[in-house]
């Protein structure tokens, strides 16, 4: 193994003076330096990359971390797509590593990022809480942005959306288009988006005087499977809905595959509106509503937070990430449109 004394040795120079060229040091004169370089070609020198993290207390690189319930679909494409094209742009290695199971996983998994020297860190939370958000984000003296959660206490280091807002207009929407049953499948148990979510369409019910039925409720877990079983439960019930809101458009196209397979028409039986507004939504038969929240712009704003933290540049905290609703077929006028 050639080792930095090989190269030392090889260019004329001390151990030091290679390690001091390693680390970018402006003392070393440029012959020096030009010497070093020769010798690291010639030798086939690699650097411990950890050691010269350790030594310089930056990687050049950015660190992302994502729970494992998000690896499918296209909304995990997209946002791991972006933070690598985003990272690759501004001349970054990207990391990844996985949150798994629980929160004290994803706490090991930010302190994995942390332990090798990334220079800044993304978290995609799905079971750490705000205050726990926090707490890490003050002990840490690398830069974090949480992308999906908003943080009170530490407001510039978060990049979020207000979904239960924008799950409030949807189902507003609907109302105004003379839909009163209106069935709902959740996220996922313990998601903050999916609670908010919820929220949202409780808040539009109440706002409107409709009441809530427990009924109408069914929980999925993100993916189109989910939006299958939950939708075939809902219609195994003793009740009727002229409209139904899935958490994601994952669920929502499953809801429609079941709704199809027991002979009932979107948008003339059933209306259907799902979230994230994927990019399947508009080629889907019939085209799918959706609230559009878009990930890509969420991480490149999130990169971009996280690139003025490393370099210390003054921030400003960002408010909610706008959200719209696209209407398209699978959205129609409800029983009591006329009233």
């Amino acid at each position: 193994m050639i080792t930095m004394l090989d190269v030392a040795l090889k260019a004329g120079v001390s151990k030091a003076t290679v390690s001091r060229v390693l680390a970018d040091n402006s003392y070393v004169s440029k012959t020096t330096r030009d010497r070093v370089f020769k010798a690291i070609a010639e030798t086939g020198y690699r650097p411990n990359l950890l050691a010269r993290n350790l030594a310089t207390s930056k990687s050049q690189s950015i660190g992302l971390m994502v729970s494992n319930t998000l690896y499918h679909g296209p909304y995990f494409n997209e946002l791991l797509f972006q933070t690598a094209t985003m990272t690759e742009n501004y001349g970054r290695q990207l990391v990844l590593a996985d949150g798994k199971h629980n929160a004290a996983e994803e706490r090991q998994a930010i302190e994995f990022l942390l332990d090798l020297r990334c220079d800044g860190i993304i978290v995609y939370p799905r079971y750490l809480d705000a205050a726990q958000l926090s707490q890490i984000i003050e002990a840490s003296s690398k830069p974090i942005i949480i992308v999906n959660r908003q943080l009170e206490a530490n407001p510039r280091h978060c990049v979020f959306a207000d979904h239960q807002q924008y799950s409030y207009n949807a189902v507003e929407h609907l109302i105004k288009q003379g839909h009163r049953d209106i069935a709902f499948i959740t996220g996922i148990a313990g998601s903050p988006t999916a609670e908010s979510r919820l929220r949202g369409y409780r808040q539009a019910l109440e706002r409107y005087n409709l009441p809530f039925r427990q009924a109408w409720i069914e929980e999925g877990d993100w993916t189109m499977q989910s939006g299958l079983t939950a939708t075939k439960a809902l219609l195994a019930r003793d009740i009727s809905f002229s409209a139904l809101v899935a958490s994601n458009d994952d669920m929502a196209i499953g809801a429609a595959n079941q709704l199809h397979a027991v002979g009932k028409s979107i948008p003339q039986d059933v209306s259907l509106v799902g979230f994230d507004d994927i990019q399947m939504a508009c080629y889907f038969i019939p085209s799918l509503s959706s609230v559009r929240v878009t990930v890509a712009e969420m991480i490149k704003t999130s990169l971009i937070q996280l690139v003025n933290m490393m370099e210390n540049r003054p921030l400003e905290p960002l408010p909610p990430f706008p959200g719209e609703l696209m209407i398209r077929d699978s959205l129609g006028a409800g029983p009591y449109a006329a009233c």
